[in-house]
C-alpha cells in the first residue's frame, strides 16, 4: 500500500481550510446582513432604523461577553463535533428569527445566533492555521478572510435583495437553509480535530501579562469601533445623504464587501513580510476614508471609489491584528482568539451604538467623522505600541 503523497496531503489540508471558509461566509453573512435591512425591519415593527440598529450592538456585546466563558466550557470538545453543535444552534435560531412575531422575539433569536458565533470565532482562526499545509499559515488566514469578504460581497447584498423582494424574514430563513448545506460540507470535509493548545482559565493571567498582546487587543477595539461607527449606518447614509436608490445601495454594499477580497490578497502578499508598516498603513488609510466619507457622498463615482479603498484597508487591518495575536499567544490560541473575538465584537457594538447616537443627535451624515477621529486615535496607538514593544513582537511573529 502506497502512502499518500505530499501533494495529496496538501490538497486534503486545503479542503479543510475551504470548509472553514464556507462556515466563515455564513456566519459573517448573518452577523452583518441586518446592516442592509435596517429600514425594512424598522418599517415592519414601526421603528426608526437608528433604533433597530441597536440590534447590532446587542448581538455584538453578547458575543463579547460569552466568547471566553463558552470557549472555556467547550475547550475539551473535539472540534468537528463542536462545530456541528454550533451549527445546530445557529440553524434553529434562524428559524425563530424568520417567524418572530415581534422585535423582542427577533432580538432573542439573534442572541442564539450570537452564542453560536462566540464559539465559532473562538476556534476557527486557530484551526485554519493548524490544518494548513506547512509554511502556508498566512495563506490559510487569507482564505478564511476570503470567506468573510464573500459574505460582504454576496451574502449582504443578496440578503438585501431577498429582503426587498420577499421580505426580511425570508432573508433569515434562507440563511438558515444555506447553513444546513454548509454543515453537510463541514461534516464531509473536516478531519477529526482533537482539542489542542486551547488553553484554560489559568492561561488567562499569563496572556494578560504580555504587553504587546494587550496592545493588539486595545487596537482591535479602537479600529473596529471606528469602522462600525460608519459601516453600521451605511444603508441610511447612502439613501439619505448620497441619495442612492435601492439598486444603487445594493451595489454600494457589493463594492464595499468585494474590496475585502483585495484586502485578503494584499495581506497574503505583504502582511507577514512587513507587518508593522502594513498595519500602520492600513489604519492611516482607514482614518482617511472615514473622514472623507461625507465629502465623497456628493459624487456616486467618488463614493464607490472610496468604498473600494475602505473595504480593502479594513480587511488588511483585521488580518494584520489577528496574525499578531496568533503569533503572540501560540501556546493558548483558543483563549487568545476568544478574547480577540470578544473584543472585536465590543468594537462592533460600540461602533453601532456610537453611530446610532451620532445619527439621532447630529445626523447620519456625520458618522464618517465620528469613525474617522477614532481611527486617528487607533493609528497613534498602533505606532506607540509597535515601537514600545517591538522586542515582544519580534518574538511572537507568525510566519508562513
Amino acid at each position: 500500500m502506497t502512502s499518500p503523497s505530499p501533494a495529496s496531503d496538501d490538497a486534503h489540508s486545503w479542503f479543510g481550510v475551504i470548509a472553514l471558509s464556507l462556515a466563515a461566509f455564513i456566519f459573517n453573512t448573518t452577523e452583518f446582513v441586518p446592516v442592509g435591512l435596517l429600514s425594512d425591519i424598522g418599517e415592519s415593527f414601526a421603528m426608526r432604523s437608528e433604533h433597530v440598529g441597536l440590534m447590532l450592538t446587542i448581538y455584538a456585546w453578547v458575543v463579547s461577553l460569552t466568547s471566553l466563558p463558552l470557549m472555556l466550557a467547550t475547550r475539551m470538545v473535539e472540534r468537528r463535533t463542536l462545530l456541528v453543535w454550533v451549527f445546530v444552534v445557529f440553524i434553529a435560531s434562524h428559524a425563530l428569527a424568520a417567524f418572530a412575531p415581534s422585535f423582542t422575539v427577533l432580538v432573542l433569536a439573534r442572541l442564539g445566533v450570537a452564542g453560536a458565533h462566540a464559539v465559532f470565532w473562538s476556534i476557527t482562526a486557530a484551526l485554519a492555521v493548524r490544518i494548513a499545509p506547512p509554511g502556508r499559515k498566512g495563506q490559510a488566514l487569507g482564505m478564511l478572510a476570503t470567506g468573510t469578504s464573500l459574505a460582504m460581497v454576496l451574502g449582504i447584498p443578496l440578503g438585501r435583495m431577498v429582503g426587498e423582494q420577499l421580505g426580511w424574514r425570508m432573508t433569515f430563513l434562507l440563511i438558515g437553509l444555506v447553513a444546513v448545506l454548509v454543515l453537510l460540507v463541514l461534516v464531509r470535509l473536516l478531519p477529526h480535530l482533537p482539542s489542542r493548545n486551547s488553553g484554560s482559565l489559568a492561561s488567562l493571567p499569563v496572556l494578560l501579562r504580555r504587553p504587546a498582546l494587550m496592545g493588539m487587543y486595545a487596537l482591535i477595539v479602537l479600529g473596529v469601533t471606528a469602522h462600525f461607527t460608519a459601516y453600521s449606518y451605511v444603508e441610511p447614509f447612502a439613501v439619505r445623504i448620497a441619495q442612492l436608490d435601492g439598486q444603487a445601495v445594493t451595489v454600494a454594499l457589493l463594492v464595499l464587501g468585494a474590496a475585502g477580497l483585495l484586502g485578503s490578497v494584499l495581506f497574503g502578499w505583504q502582511g507577514l513580510r512587513r507587518p508593522a508598516a502594513f498595519l500602520l498603513t492600513a489604519l492611516a488609510v482607514l482614518a482617511l476614508c472615514l473622514l472623507l466619507l461625507q465629502t465623497a457622498a456628493h459624487s456616486q463615482a467618488g463614493l464607490f471609489g472610496l468604498m473600494v479603498v475602505w473595504g480593502t484597508v479594513f480587511m488588511c487591518f483585521g488580518l494584520a491584528v489577528q496574525s499578531r495575536v496568533l503569533g503572540l499567544a501560540s501556546d493558548a490560541s483558543d483563549v487568545a482568539m476568544s478574547l480577540f473575538s470578544g473584543l472585536f465584537n465590543v468594537g462592533i457594538g460600540a461602533g453601532a451604538l456610537l453611530g446610532s447616537q451620532i445619527s439621532l443627535h447630529l445626523g447620519v451624515q456625520y458618522v464618517g467623522w465620528g469613525g474617522g477621529l477614532i481611527a486617528v486615535l487607533a493609528c497613534l496607538t498602533a505606532a506607540t505600541v509597535l515601537v514600545r514593544y517591538r522586542a515582544g513582537f519580534a518574538q511572537g511573529q507568525l510566519s508562513g
